[in-house]
């Protein structure tokens, strides 16, 4: 996901339309006039990045950029920006709105189209000259967001701006980036002391070194050290495809005549459950749960204890008791108590579900003829086993009804049309970054040209893991322009000739990624800084989550879910199997994601004091394992969905998702009872669409989000849908629920 920080709420009294307070005001014709006689020498740039692409949309011309394009790029792009923020601070006119806070939105757009298509590729599909460049510029662009957001006397004509605010006339969208622009600026450090802000500076390119370092060391751990096998009998219950897959990667790898299987994103493999042979599943999981500890040649361990200290360090100088506190500054929950208190009311019934599913699959082993009890590498060849005689659900069986491209243009754009009006035309004039990338544009209701997007599904070693989404091209009115976006995803790449099916997870995975990218597509504002996907970061999985919905909604499955082989729909009889079983296994499939969350709060917690006498690499495994025990968990049984040391979302960025991997689940609340809104309305109409666009998906980080929430569904959150779609309370036990009355901390809509 693209990564702004997004300022708290607009005033109560902004946000039901235009401020039209109007008091005493300057001259306009004389500010006219002082304006155009301020003409500032701003550098023009050279190369690619230096205009917008002459392609549709201004997508990026992949054709015209080389890897040696960016350094010069970068160098001349920040001179030019920094050119942009002096004529800022000289203008010779009074600070208002236009000449400060849209010239500082403005500046910096030949930055911004370098960032969009650099940092796209490191994700995606990157090199080892790209890493190269991102370990070397990384640091410099830190560097130089901080000389900005930092500088005192751009920061004196924003207050100037900001302070009289109650003078102006603005739209709600001009007040939320007046309060954004300075909210940001005294959450960097505006308000801090000389001496406070290059501290705030120093420890910002530390940070960004090291957690730079820390995501190429992740990256290296999960795809250049795959798990090998002398046999094919350690194999044995593996597909032929799955086998041929694992030779072939170990010859690519230098293993000539042995069988190689890469590691996925989480602690948890894929390809477990189907593997017969214990050991060999211990051998997978294990590789997988040790990845980055220095068990191999890869050790984060450091890393990470550095990262925290600095966190602690900066949050303090800011005179919070942690970092949690510090980040969570934007947040729609805002403190990190609202978030810890969502979580751990959770635990007790979670922690009996993982102890009577463990009893039940160790039950299962012992029938199986095995004499030992479940361990985390055994669980879910068990509890698919279980899954299968309990709901008859065969996992392979499911799979054949689900051929990739029929589940994004049958399923996904389906569902699109009949929700949202959207149609969908496949094109093959656009450059692309790899061949596996296709590209559509996506035209509105009215049928006009909404955007484009690129869809790029595909597992490789160059690409990190998970999906996500993110902009080429961000939509504004300001500039005019419409969005172009690109969902990424890890799909294992099946064998040339043969029939790309994927698993019911990277169904849903793919209906998700596309709610983002609805969310991109539907962004109506002026600015790119709080437009579509900007909003805070335990909202903005919100939107994404509910498109989940629809993947098994009957008219949208009917249309998609087709066999491979035989064409025929898929039964009616096996979604229910589908959605039955999805209650089952809540103690690994929620536990895992709860786990890490609080882990998560857990490094993030830390004062600067207990942060720093984390220094050893046995320390930092020390306090990871201290603090899964304090949460009251099967932690042995069930471990978290990342461990720390490859834990990306929150340590591979100076900020991503730290004090933050809450957020999945803080979203899945409102996206669960969203769903329940949507049944109780009619379900898929354009009626519903339309409503939800026009109060959640148009709406992009303009205000409130509690109200936007309102807005939609008529009420504040509850999380009682969500703890019922889990399976960890029943619709009749709802009522005696500590967690069914509908309140939510700090849902109060103000």
């Amino acid at each position: 996901m693209k990564a702004q920080i997004l300022a708290t709420t607009a005033a109560a009294a902004l946000l039901g339309g235009c401020v039209t307070i109007n008091t005493e005001e300057g001259d306009p014709l004389a500010e006219l006039k002082e304006a155009q006689a301020y003409n500032p020498d701003i550098p023009a740039g050279t190369g690619y990045f230096a205009e917008r692409s002459d392609l549709p949309l201004y997508a990026p011309d992949f054709t015209k950029i080389s890897e040696d394009d960016y350094l010069p790029a970068y160098e001349q792009a920040m001179m030019i920006h920094k050119a942009e923020i002096e004529a800022i601070k000289n203008n010779p006119a009074a600070p208002n709105f236009e000449n400060t806070i849209v010239a500082i939105e403005k500046a910096g757009s030949m930055l911004g189209r370098i960032n969009t298509v650099f940092f796209a590729l490191t994700g995606s599909n990157t090199t080892d000259r790209l890493d190269e460049i991102n370990t070397e510029i990384s640091p410099k662009l830190t560097e130089h967001y901080d000389s900005i957001t930092l500088d005192p006397a751009l920061f004196a004509r924003v207050k100037a701006v900001y302070d009289n605010r109650a003078a102006m006339t603005m739209t709600v969208e001009d007040a939320k980036l007046l309060e954004t622009t300075y909210d940001t600026m005294v959450h960097a450090g505006a308000l801090l002391s000389d001496a406070e802000r290059e501290q705030v500076k120093a420890i910002n390119s530390q940070l960004s070194t090291l957690t730079t370092e820390f995501s190429q060391a992740a990256r290296a751990a999960m795809s250049d050290q795959p798990v090998i096998f002398d046999t094919r009998e350690e194999l044995a219950g593996l597909s032929d495809n799955d086998i041929k897959s694992a030779a072939d990667l170990a010859t690519e790898k230098g293993f000539d005549g042995k069988y190689a299987i890469a590691l996925q994103n989480t602690t948890q493999q894929p390809l477990l459950p189907s593997m017969e042979n214990r050991a060999a599943r211990e051998k997978l999981f294990m590789a997988s749960y040790h990845r980055a500890d220095g068990t191999t040649d890869v050790d984060t361990r450091m890393l990470i204890a550095k990262i925290a200290k600095l966190r602690a360090d900066k949050a303090a100088l800011f005179g919070e008791a942690d970092w949690a506190s510090y980040a969570m500054w934007d947040r729609m929950a805002e403190k990190p108590k609202t978030a810890l208190d969502f979580m751990e009311q959770m635990v007790p019934a979670l922690a009996a579900t993982q102890r009577r599913e463990a009893a039940l699959l160790t039950a299962a082993i012992a029938a199986d003829g095995g004499d030992y009890e479940v361990k985390p590498w055994d669980w879910y060849r068990y509890a698919n086993r279980i899954k299968a005689e309990q709901f008859d659900l065969d996992e392979d069986a499911v799979m054949e009804y689900f051929v990739l491209d029929k589940v994004l243009e049958d399923g996904v754009f389906y569902m699109a049309e009949k929700l949202y009006g959207l149609t969908f035309q496949k094109r093959t004039d656009l450059p692309v970054y790899h061949p596996d990338v296709t590209t559509y544009t996506v035209f509105d209701r009215d049928g006009r040209e909404l955007g484009i997007f690129y869809f790029d599904p595909f597992q490789r070693p160059s690409k990190r893991g998970g999906a996500w989404m993110s902009n080429f091209v961000e939509q504004s009115h300001l500039y005019g322009t419409k969005p172009v976006i690109y969902n990424v995803l890890n799909i294992p790449k099946a064998p040339a000739g043969e029939v790309q099916l994927v698993s019911f997870d990277w169904v849903n995975t793919t209906f998700h990624e596309f709610g983002h990218a609805l969310h991109g597509f539907f962004a109506d504002q002026r600015y790119e800084s709080l437009s579509g996907t900007a909003t805070a970061r335990d909202f903005v999985e919100y939107p994404s989550q509910v498109h989940e919905m629809w993947a098994t909604w009957p008219s949208v499955l009917s249309n998609y879910a087709k066999h491979y082989e035989t064409g025929e729909t898929i039964p009616d009889e096996m979604i229910e199997k589908i959605e039955a079983a999805a209650k089952f296994n809540q103690g690994y499939d929620f536990g895992e994601v709860v786990e890490a969350a609080l882990l998560d709060m857990k490094w993030s917690a830390l004062s600067p004091a207990e942060a720093a006498a984390i220094d050893t690499p046995e320390k930092v495994d020390a306090f990871e394992r201290r603090s899964l025990e304090e949460l009251g968990l099967e932690i042995d049984l069930v471990p978290p969905r990342y461990r720390s040391t490859y834990f990306s979302h929150i340590f591979s960025s100076p900020a991503g998702y730290s004090a933050g991997y809450y957020s999945y689940l803080w979203t899945e609340m409102l996206d669960r009872d969203s769903r329940k809104w949507f049944i109780e309305n009619g379900g898929l109409t354009r009626e519903n669409g339309d409503h939800y666009r026009a109060t959640v998906l148009s709406r992009g980080g303009t205000m409130d989000y509690f109200q936007m929430f309102q807005n939609f569904a008529g009420r504040a959150p509850d999380v009682t849908p969500m703890l019922e779609a889990r399976g960890l309370v029943a619709g009749d036990e709802a009522a005696d629920s500590e967690v069914s009355d509908g309140k939510l901390p700090g849902s109060a809509v103000n």
